[in-house]
């Protein structure tokens, strides 16, 4: 069925279209050299005044890390690669593919050793991209994205997505650390087959798909295939339900102008989780079943509905065919404006040990152009900035209702940033807490109280941090 034995990322990770780029203003735009082409420089001091070449750097052995283990992303980068090397003869690429969860363990004492790679995906937000900065494991890309005009081909709410500022203390603004290849969004997959024989119907509204679940419950199907063993699935689970309550409230506590997490959503979005499982509608001890496992139980039938992201679709449509469709959540009213998790796919990053940035930076616009992004969607990928080929895919099959999705979420403005962006520790401290949350040892005001405790001593140190910080000269 072409599904790999480990786990995905657990994504967040992360996207607009660029003709949409007033929707989804998540962020304010950064003023940086670089960023609007007019002030680019290259490798010194000076200002870059060409693209820099590979073919003259010699022979060059690039190491990328990714976690692009899944069969679309997995396709799609194979086949870009090789193009890569095709184009330049004298450059070989070294790939190091892990899961999310293994590259999430490892990178950071990777990029520290004594022979890092040059190019990674790094994951946007606290956790992971920001600690790098702070600890100077990552370049800033302004100068390519002045060189190669990045800033015309990414809208800023996604350039915004992956800059660091300068005191290395928020994510948002300031330097530009990475570009991303991929959009992507949790989505409602269904089995259309197992539906049918329900007597359900796609739903058109939010009240429409719970109803549907205890429909599914009653005739002897599992409404919602679910496993929690590598832990992230749950926060796109519960994002899912606590964006259909407070979606804008969501937003702006993850990007720290929030009102936080110990909140009436937060609690009722647990509750409706803790409730999901107690009637049946998850699998029986989710909390052992991993990721991959239930995905390969629902393309199998056992389950009506999956609740996971876009990269999921070129896997279960290998092994589901036409029974496989895709929907944004529904609103709450039918024909109203879908919200949902998601965003940009991680951050392609290089290093700033990387021997060959300029080789490095190069690889980073090929795999992220108009013909990347043409591969990607032949390979079942949604890409960032999708190209013409997004354009000729049949609206009535599950890419085409892939694409459709993100064309609507981005419309209405209607993405909410992965939760774990949201302190250093978030992802684990989510991560357990949920896991409680679905065993039914943790209570819905207990859950919400966890989090809110370590987003709150977070916040209050970036308060102090600001507080501390000299205001910076008024020019003359």
């Amino acid at each position: 069925m072409g599904f790999p034995s480990t786990g995905s990322r657990r994504v967040r990770r992360r996207a607009v279209p660029i003709l949409l780029t007033a929707g989804l203003a998540l962020l304010a735009t950064a003023c940086v050299p670089g960023t609007d082409g007019s002030q680019a420089y290259g490798p010194g001091n000076g200002p870059a005044v060409a693209v820099p070449d590979p073919a003259k750097a010699g022979k060059v052995t690039l190491t990328v890390w990714d976690q692009e283990i899944r069969g679309g992303t997995n396709g799609e980068l194979q086949q870009l690669n090789k193009e890569f090397e095709r184009k330049y003869p004298n450059v070989k690429i070294k790939r190091v593919a892990r899961s999310f969860n293994d590259l999430k363990t490892t990178l950071k004492l990777a990029l520290s050793g004594n022979n890092p790679p040059d190019v990674v995906q790094a994951n946007q937000g606290y956790p992971d991209m920001v600690s790098f900065v702070q600890a100077g494991l990552l370049a800033p890309l302004d100068n390519y994205a002045g060189v190669y005009a990045w800033n015309t081909r990414y809208p800023n709410t996604l350039l915004n997505l992956n800059r660091v500022s300068a005191d290395g203390t928020d994510f948002g603004t300031g330097r530009l650390y990475g570009i991303s290849q991929t959009g992507e969004y949790i989505g409602v997959y269904y089995n259309k087959d197992v539906l049918a024989k329900a007597g359900v119907k796609p739903p058109k509204t939010w009240g429409e798909f719970t109803a549907s679940l205890s429909r599914l419950k009653d005739r002897g199907k599992l409404p919602i295939q679910f496993g929690n063993l590598d832990k992230y699935p749950a926060i796109h689970t519960f994002g899912v339900l606590q964006d259909q309550l407070a979606a804008a409230e969501v937003r702006d506590t993850v990007l720290g102008r929030g009102t936080g997490f110990d909140t009436t959503a937060t609690k009722d979005a647990a509750a409706t989780l803790a409730d999901w499982t107690k009637r049946g509608y998850l699998p029986k001890g989710s909390n052992g079943l991993g990721y991959d496992d239930a995905a390969k139980k629902f393309s199998s039938g056992d389950g009506g509905y999956l609740l996971t992201g876009t990269w999921l679709l070129a896997d279960l449509k290998k092994a589901m065919g036409d029974k496989l469709g895709l929907m944004t959540p529904p609103p709450a009213s039918a024909g109203g404006a879908p919200v949902t998790t998601g965003g940009q796919g991680l951050a392609w990053s290089i290093t700033s040990r990387s021997r060959h940035p300029e080789v490095a930076a190069a690889y980073l616009d090929f795999i992220t152009n108009k013909h990347a992004a043409d591969v990607m969607t032949e390979h079942g990928v949604l890409p960032a900035v999708p190209g013409a080929a997004a354009e000729r895919v049949d609206p009535d099959t599950v890419d085409g209702q892939m694409i459709a999705g993100w064309k609507r979420l981005s419309a209405a403005d209607g993405l909410v940033p992965y939760l774990d962006y949201s302190s250093p520790t978030f992802f684990d401290t989510i991560t357990a807490a949920l896991q409680g949350v679905i065993s039914g040892k943790t209570s819905p005001e207990k859950f919400a109280a966890t989090l809110q405790q370590d987003y709150g001593a977070f916040m209050k140190k970036q308060r102090e941090r600001h507080a501390a910080t000299p205001a910076p000269a008024e020019p003359k």
